[in-house]
């Protein structure tokens, strides 16, 4: 929708006014507790600009080259808490690679698959994605030092990834013989080299990282700091998917101090089958994501921060094909209702200042002869790159993106709370070793059906099921919380035998476990302790059987204790591909429900509130025939760069909301409803509202304001506008400006 600006040009505001107090809208003090606790942050390879000059708390500068410090200092001189963001798997560490680091040569470390070509990042042969000896992690750790030496105050190291496809270069073959005593084998050869291969791969990042975490510790323990790190990361979900091993959940262990979930269009666009139809489902693979990284730092109390991305790597999409794929993960993302910090962007510079095809007639045409190498290819030569008319972000998209994060950093409600959702407490067990099936000879289901078979037909369904970490269920009463939990090992392995005695432990106690699993996953032989002496079993799934005390290879329904077991002789990845399938996994959830008496429902629609927020989502492939749920009462649409105040809202599948609820808490002061621009200093009274704004310039803010009385008086900048500058209905005011890096203040006097 085009966006206004009134007749009048606006001057600048001079400084921030004094420290003042709140009705309703955020007041000074919660904007500074959002600041200590780094609610908001982005990350960026550029200086600051004022095209960039976004609402966060804290810059994340990327990168322990020779550009660091100079980026360092222009977030900081702009009032930004500054960290550090450095790839792990891959960056310009040419230093390392050529032997300038240490006096050796390191190519050896390149990740190489089995034709014997380095596996690069972004088509670049100059940048491997690297298998990391001992000598990489203190490579890395000396980098690092560099950003603490600058005064960086936390550390985010991304993306430490192996691919599954690697492991013919001859540092893994060293490795390999140092941590399992034995010689190197062909991770092709047979699912137990694979297995044993993706193991290792773990282990080898997490060495890497911890020698990091290791490092900053000790540097802040010697210069009297405490220097947190993170690690930004995709979700089990998707390295899975894509044939990566990372370390995940065992980061934790080693000194993580919680995560960055980097899900985003790029991700949750990777297709799944559900009922026989292979599709891109971005809504409902982002929900889970998001949900399996949610359960990551459960049992931790770790941190954790939800990334969300504007545009995406591939630059061949239109605008409108971002924004609406950003809308679905950005949804999805704030349905987790534990959850209330964000990454807003990665690199703000091609979000604002980025040019895309102007129809998506010429972003078919970039995509058939596109240049660009997907991440992971191992070489080749790009195709000549097509000219297509090109055009930079809309002005209604620049203006949704700044309201939209403005929201975010007031998503920590005491509030929260869903409104329309099926049961609720429900599961799908999941393990890292989900990545150790990936590659040759045999992988798992190439849509990754033994995960997606069980989660999709519940979700869609409106059930907010969770990915469970099975690494995390020895935790105490990590487990407790759940009534209902879906299991297979078709895919995936349990990695001790502690999460047996904890999962049988939880059904006893009344939980209903459903276990799906034909046991002819070709990694049930792998050389694990389930058939290792003392044990012998063939699968780890008889090993389960034992512990709740029912046959070994039972079918059907058991009382254990006060809980029930249900055992599915059948495949999951093998009911995704059936027109009934999630009838049938649904089926054996309701079996499973009646058992315990967990009263059962189902919606077309998932609705969650987070104080004055209302979170709204309408389900694809969703229940036969069903209406679709509407909400009703005064709600401002932030997806809507215009701020229109809606009387109703339709959830029909597909649509996905964020709305500010004008009925909730309003008191007698003005507040502050939606804002494209960081608004501060407010001052409320009945009859006043005053408060500065600043935001990116040559954008335009849209400000809609909440009072139960009529404007006598609006001010912009000491500058009086008349009533057709604005408009006043349906006891709100809407507002349009210039945005600008200086503050513009806002005054408005009510009758």
């Amino acid at each position: 929708m085009k966006l206004a600006l009134p007749l009048i040009y606006l001057l600048l505001a001079a400084t921030f006014a004094s420290s003042l107090i709140v009705a309703q809208s955020q007041s000074d003090a919660e904007l500074a507790k959002r600041r200590a606790e780094d609610r908001l942050t982005f990350q960026s390879g550029d200086p600051w600009t004022p095209r960039i000059n976004v609402n966060a708390d804290a810059a994340m500068v990327y990168g322990i080259g020779p550009k660091m410090p100079g980026l360092v200092t222009s977030w900081r001189d702009h009032g930004y808490i500054v960290d550090l963001m450095t790839g792990v798997a891959w960056g310009g560490y040419q230093d390392y690679l050529d032997g300038k680091f240490d006096g050796t040569n390191h190519w050896d470390q390149a990740q190489t698959d089995v034709n014997g070509k380095h596996i690069i990042h972004g088509g670049n042969p100059m940048v491997p994605y690297m298998s990391p000896g001992e000598d990489y992690g203190r490579y890395l750790s000396t980098g690092v030092k560099r950003a603490l030496d600058q005064g960086v105050e936390a550390i985010y190291l991304e993306e430490p990834e192996f691919w599954a496809r690697s492991g013919w270069e001859d540092n893994f073959k060293r490795e390999w013989k140092a941590y399992y005593h034995e010689e190197w084998q062909s991770p092709d050869s047979s699912p137990d080299a694979q297995y044993r291969a993706s193991k290792l791969k773990y282990f080898l990042y997490r060495r890497a990282l911890g020698q990091v975490f290791d490092y900053v510790s000790a540097y802040g323990k010697e210069h009297g700091r405490t220097i947190p790190c993170y690690v930004a990361t995709h979700s089990l979900i998707n390295y899975a998917n894509w044939r990566i091993v990372s370390p995940e959940s065992s980061l934790i262990g080693v000194g993580a101090a919680g995560y960055i979930a980097q899900v985003w269009t790029g991700t949750a666009r990777t297709p799944n089958v559900y009922n026989g139809e292979r599709k891109e489902r971005t809504f409902e693979t982002a929900f889970l994501e998001y949900g399996s990284m949610q359960n990551l730092v459960r049992a931790s109390g770790r941190r954790i921060w939800y990334l969300n991305d504007p545009v995406a790597d591939s630059p061949n999409s239109t605008w409108d094909d971002y924004r609406s794929h950003w809308q679905s993960t950005l949804t999805a993302s704030l349905l987790m209702p534990e959850v209330s910090s964000y990454e807003i962007m990665p690199w703000p510079q091609r979000v604002f200042n980025g040019l895309h095809p102007a129809t998506e007639e010429d972003a078919e045409k970039l995509r058939r002869g596109s240049s660009v190498v997907p991440t992971g290819a191992s070489g080749g030569t790009p195709a000549p790159k097509l000219s297509v008319p090109m055009k930079g972000i809309p002005k209604e998209y620049e203006t949704e993106l700044q309201t939209v994060i403005a929201a975010l950093g007031n998503m920590k409600q005491a509030d929260v709370r869903w409104q329309v959702a099926g049961t609720r407490n429900v599961g799908i067990l999941v393990s890292d070793t989900m990545m150790f099936e990936r590659a040759d000879p045999k992988p798992s289901d190439q849509y990754l059906g033994s995960f997606y078979g069980l989660a999709l037909p519940l979700v869609l369904h409106g059930i907010p099921v969770e990915p469970v970490q099975i690494e995390s269920s020895s935790a105490p009463r990590f487990l407790s919380r759940y009534r209902l939990l879906l299991l297979t090992y078709e895919g995936q392995k349990p990695p001790t035998p502690a999460f047996h005695a904890a999962l049988a432990a939880w059904v006893r106690a009344g939980g209903a476990l459903v276990v799906v699993d034909n046991d002819d996953d070709p990694y049930n032989a792998v050389r694990e302790w389930w058939n290792t002496a003392p044990n012998a079993f063939t699968t780890p799934r008889q090993h389960l059987f034992a512990q709740l005390g029912i046959p070994a290879d039972a079918s059907g329904l058991f009382h254990v204790g006060k809980g029930v077991v249900l055992s599915e002789r059948v495949s999951p990845a093998a009911l995704s591909y059936q027109a009934d399938g999630g009838d049938t996994v649904r089926g054996y959830v309701r079996q499973v429900t009646a058992a315990i008496h967990l009263p059962w429902s189902e919606t077309n629609a998932l609705v969650l509130r987070r104080g004055p927020y209302v979170i709204a989502a309408g389900l694809d492939d969703s229940i036969p025939n069903a209406a679709p749920i509407t909400l009703h009462g005064r709600f401002v649409d932030l997806f809507d760069a215009s701020l229109p105040v809606l009387t109703s809202v339709t959830l029909a599948p597909g649509t996905h909301d964020v709305l500010f609820d004008l009925d909730y808490a309003a008191g007698a002061a003005p507040r502050v409803a939606a804002a494209a621009c960081a608004v501060r200093d407010i001052h409320a009274t009945p009859h006043q509202l005053s408060f500065t704004a600043t935001g990116i310039a040559d954008t335009t803010a849209a400000v809609r304001i909440q009072s139960r009385l009529k404007p006598t008086r609006v001010m912009i900048a000491g500058q009086t506008l008349s009533p057709g500058d604005y408009q006043a209905e349906d006891g709100t005011i809407l507002l349009h400006f210039a945005n600008s890096v200086a503050p513009v203040s806002i005054e408005i006097r009510f009758e």
